[in-house]
């Protein structure tokens, strides 16, 4: 059965810290693409992280570059989302997602991040942004 497990969300102040983890099951995480999405109450779910297969190409938006990485560990079917100087507005539940990379080897990086591309979701992890 494929899976994607996210985890590690949390309840975390302004300025803080927190890194999120997607772990796949029942597939080899190495052919996919991996997308870290957010969705808030009353809002349309946003691409907020984009790493691809083999040379890890990563893409972020303005929304968040500088303050989030996204790596991956194959060895570990694992993808991290690693996010920093948090926000208020960074307040949502994230989900990670899988895409095969032949289906985005020719795309545009900064179009990567349409979550209609996307086979496989995980569950979702709520993150909380307050003093």
């Amino acid at each position: 059965q494929l899976q994607l497990v996210a985890s590690g969300g949390d309840l975390v102040q302004p300025g803080g810290s927190l890194r999120l983890s997607c772990v796949a099951s029942g597939f080899i995480l190495d052919y996919y693409a991996i997308g870290w999405f957010r969705q808030a109450p009353g809002k349309e779910r946003e691409g907020v992280s984009y790493i691809s297969s083999g040379d890890g190409t990563t893409y972020y938006p303005d929304s968040v570059k500088g303050r989030f990485t996204i790596s991956r560990d194959n060895a570990k079917n694992t993808v991290y989302l690693q996010m920093n100087s948090l926000k208020s507005e960074d307040a949502a539940v994230y989900y990670c997602a899988a895409v095969l990379m032949t289906k985005v080897a020719t795309r545009d990086v900064r179009f990567c991040l349409d979550p209609g591309l996307y086979d496989y979701w995980g569950q979702g992890t709520q993150v909380t942004v307050s003093s």
